[in-house]
């Protein structure tokens, strides 16, 4: 969608609105749909927001396919997505884990953030290179019959997941949520973090299209190798937090990765050959895919059931609701001193924000190593002596 109205419009402030017409409707509703998911049955949430979605893309890709397609169009899409989003992920995030239990709930959790944040660059990455080969209407049709397999795969779920009747009223639960949340430093740390993170640093992912045509040169080609290129990153980054054996570390594990992806936007913003912009995009894929993962991972494991909605809702709020303010502004922002200026001040800020965390970590990490210890992720220590063996103890 961004390539299409890009090339219809070549604005970068219009680039900023249809992302923020995409996004925000998520940060507007997310709130009342986290606190539903802790009392409604979260898998008629998806299913009902999958349906929504789905409705969204068939009249995308009808506008598109007859050549009727306007820029208005664009706008009420945009916003009924990010509308169905704001319902679809908190409820969706809440949910899976409730298929895991025991000891393999770490490694679920971590696999499930990898997928989910994997998939929002790996898919416009597929999206890119399918654009350059096929044009934007096949792509759009493609998107539609997406959601035949999602539909199925939610219908072959046997989801006990009736919810719970009465309780308390919506604003009071959201309060609730909020207090809970913010009340416990290492879960608002995270949030904070994200919600900067996705003010300053996302909005690279926007100006995409104006660095493949007016920094690089390019066309839909280019853009398929610079969204290619970062979804390589992400899915080596969604393996290697996979891969992690325990979420025990992944603080610095934040810090490192926070600090890859400023630096690479950095890079990307003064790069003017394509295959260098390339690599650096795949260090900046790898660098915010693990970032947001590992933070989703942290948050699964802390929250208790009971609060799991809510505070999804609130890191779908920091992650996807608040990013399109930053799109909306940095498109403004790059309209008066251009594109590359504008994501390499935003990846300078993303480096201080990783040192801003990195000192609060050594703080943040004796908060949650009683918890760690009740679920059996890190070892019980003796008297509060801890094991010099114990490698965990020293990350």
């Amino acid at each position: 969608m961004s390539w299409l109205v890009y090339r219809m419009t070549g604005s970068t402030l219009v680039l900023g609105l249809i992302a923020f017409c995409s996004q925000f409707p998520t940060f507007l509703v997310a709130g009342v749909a986290g606190a539903l998911a802790d009392r409604w049955s979260r898998y008629r949430m998806v299913f009902v927001a999958q349906i929504g979605l789905m409705l969204e893309a068939v009249v995308l890709a009808a506008l598109v396919l007859t050549g009727t397609v306007q820029v208005w169009h664009l706008i009420v899409l945009a916003a009924w997505s990010g509308l169905c989003s704001g319902f679809d992920v908190p409820a969706r995030q809440a949910l899976i884990v409730r298929f895991v239990n025991g000891q393999d709930l770490p490694n679920a959790i971590a696999l499930n953030s990898a997928i989910f944040n994997g998939a929002r660059l790996v898919g416009p990455a597929i999206a890119g290179v399918m654009i350059a080969v096929v044009g934007e209407g096949p792509v759009f049709v493609l998107n539609a019959l997406s959601y035949l397999a999602v539909l199925g795969a939610m219908w072959a779920v046997e989801a006990r997941d009736k919810g719970s009747s009465g309780g308390e009223s919506v604003l009071r639960t959201m309060r609730e949520g909020f207090r809970y949340a913010f009340g416990f430093p290492p879960i608002r740390a995270i949030l904070v973090l994200l919600t900067l993170i996705s003010l300053v640093g996302l909005p690279y992912s926007v100006l995409l299209p104006a660095f493949a045509s007016d920094v690089l040169h390019g066309g839909a080609g280019t853009l398929g190798l610079l969204t290619a290129a970062a979804g390589l990153g992400a899915l080596a980054g969604a393996l290697t937090l996979a891969s992690r054996e325990s979420v025990w570390g992944l603080g610095m594990f934040i810090v490192r990765c926070t600090a890859l992806f400023g630096a690479a936007l950095v890079a990307f913003a003064w790069s003017r050959n394509v295959w260098l912009s390339s690599v650096l995009m795949m260090f900046a894929g790898f660098g915010i895919m693990a970032t947001t993962a590992a933070m989703n991972t942290i948050l699964q494991t802390l929250v208790e059931e009971q609060m799991r909605g809510r505070v999804m809702a609130l890191y779908t709020m920091a992650f996807i609701g608040l990013s399109p303010l930053g799109a909306l502004f940095g498109g403004a922002l790059a309209e008066r001193i251009g594109a590359p200026l504008t994501v390499g001040v935003g990846g300078l800020a993303c480096v201080a924000l990783a040192v801003w965390f990195a000192r609060e970590l050594p703080e943040l990490r004796e908060m949650v190593r009683p918890i760690y210890q009740r679920m059996g992720i890190i070892p019980e220590v003796a008297s509060g002596i801890q094991s010099a063996s114990d490698p965990r103890i020293k990350e």
